[in-house]
């Protein structure tokens, strides 16, 4: 299939998992994960309509963030380290990677020095994967707690990446999972705000995040395929 094909296919199954979960379909954003294409692909991407681009890396994705970056919403959807932030803040709309303390306090900073606030998720290792970056689940609550005074930091949701398995029902509880992590965290009301959002479900699992409530999936080649 072609782009166009792809997006069209991945619009029909957005729509199904929408359909049998009971949900609207604006209420799912799909965000094209671009970094093992070009510079022209990802322009291709945005021509099609495609709102949303997602970057790992930051000297990956400042080629086409300089060439292109007025065009669309970026997100950091990679490990963030400390010393990129100065790189990514300002350019990108959300950080899906919050998950360490000295991350929070040098994104609080950078954020005072543009008089700006930052849109973060926090990053959460649900499945307990040692290959994987984020918070262990049992520390989510201690860390929002230490994090609170932030007032530069917007904490709208929760992200995690399930393990990648032949059978994606297999995936459901880890996506069920961090759903009930982000209702617990408000239940808690440890911040002065909701948390409404949760980016999940990738490529090979993204309908099943979509029935267990993700409100961003991250989809890449499945999506603007490979080069």
């Amino acid at each position: 299939m072609n782009l166009q094909e792809r997006i069209a296919d991945v619009e029909r199954r957005i729509h199904e998992a929408c359909a049998r979960s009971g949900r609207q379909r604006e209420d799912v954003n799909l965000i094209a994960v671009t970094k093992y294409v070009t510079l022209a692909t990802t322009r291709h991407v945005l021509e099609l309509g495609l709102q949303h681009i997602g970057e790992n890396r930051w000297q990956d994705a400042k080629p086409k963030w300089e060439e292109l970056g007025s065009l669309g919403t970026w997100h950091f959807i990679g490990h963030l380290q400390t010393n990129k932030v100065k790189d990514v803040i300002g350019k990108f709309a959300y950080i899906h990677s919050l998950d360490r303390l000295s991350l929070a306090t040098e994104l609080q900073k950078k954020a005072e020095s543009l008089d700006m606030t930052v849109r973060c998720f926090l990053q959460v290792n649900v499945s307990g994967e040692e290959s994987k970056y984020g918070l262990d689940p049992q520390e989510l609550i201690e860390f929002v707690r230490s994090i609170k005074g932030l007032d530069r930091l917007q904490i709208i949701g929760l992200m995690t990446m399930a393990p990648f398995e032949a059978e994606p029902e297999a995936t459901r509880p880890v996506f069920r999972g961090l759903r009930e992590w982000r209702d617990r965290l408000n239940e808690e009301a440890i911040l002065p705000y909701p948390l409404t959002e949760l980016s999940m479900g990738m490529s090979n699992d993204f309908e099943v995040a979509i029935e267990e409530g993700a409100t961003w999936i991250r989809l890449g080649s499945v999506l603007v395929g490979h080069e």
